[in-house]
């Protein structure tokens, strides 16, 4: 793995950190593979349980390397024939979709400022810890772009159509706390506990129903464009998976034993 971008995985976590600090962790290509290539190891990896993805330095994540792009623009213009913007289809939407289809959860541990494709990023995460310092910004439109990394899907189901179109149409900073009561994310904490909380987090879904996390997860994801009717025949089918695991009769066993359930994860 490249070190943009450190992978590690302990007891059924795997934590990915961006690591380009001096950056502000800004994606340029290296770390936009690094990146799709950690996340579709530990969604492979049966032994990762949970995700935890964070960052180095101040920032989470502020999107494109600008410095970068402006070289893929012009080279874009000498050819007549490139596209600049390639990226989306090569990296941003494999990452997304990394996050949001593998069987596991994945926790955002937002340690800064995330903007463009680092919104992106965390909102397409199952749970956001965040720093009382950290903000967001939506910032595509404050460069003459469009959304991408799944924003335009992800933010107004979170916080609603109108709410999403003023982030998105007039981008600025949005900090944690009015994040929290957006509904962006799940958690605020002190900077200087973040991460100890947003491993806490990811351990405490290491440690738990993977199946049952998994289908809760594809349930959210259907539900999200399905009638009540699909949706509940969805429920049907992920209740069948989660009911033949291992790990609920462990929990039903524990139950009955009053005693706390030790998951094997499958």
């Amino acid at each position: 793995m490249a070190d943009t971008v450190l992978y590690e995985v302990t007891d059924g976590l795997a934590t990915i950190t961006l690591n380009r600090p001096d950056a502000m962790n800004a994606l340029n290509n290296d770390a936009k593979a690094a990146l799709r290539d950690a996340l579709r190891e530990a969604g492979g990896d049966d032994a990762v349980r949970a995700v935890l993805l964070t960052a180095t330095g101040r920032a989470f994540c502020v999107g494109q390397d600008l410095k970068e792009h402006i070289g893929a623009l012009a080279a874009a213009r000498e050819s007549g024939s490139g596209n600049a913007l390639s990226t989306v289809s090569e990296h941003y939407n494999p990452i997304v979709r990394a996050i949001t289809e593998m069987p596991k959860p994945v926790v955002a541990g937002v340690n800064g400022v995330a903007a463009g494709a680092g919104f992106g990023f965390a909102l397409a995460a199952d749970y956001r810890v965040v720093a009382d310092t950290a903000s967001f910004n939506t910032s595509f439109a404050g460069v003459a772009l469009t959304a991408d990394s799944g924003v335009s899907w992800t933010l107004p189901r979170l916080i609603g159509q109108s709410r999403a179109a003023d982030l998105l149409f007039f981008p600025r900073s949005v900090s944690a706390q009015e994040a929290l009561e957006l509904g962006i994310v799940n958690r605020v904490v002190a900077a200087e506990a973040l991460a100890d909380e947003a491993a806490a987090v990811a351990r405490r879904f290491a440690e738990g129903p993977t199946v049952a996390y998994a289908a809760l997860k594809a349930s959210m994801a259907f539900g999200a464009g399905s009638s009540l009717s699909e949706a509940l025949e969805k429920e049907d089918e992920q209740q069948t998976v989660a009911g033949a695991s291992e790990d609920h009769g462990i929990a039903v066993a524990a139950f009955l034993a009053k005693e706390k359930p030790k998951y094997l994860g499958r």
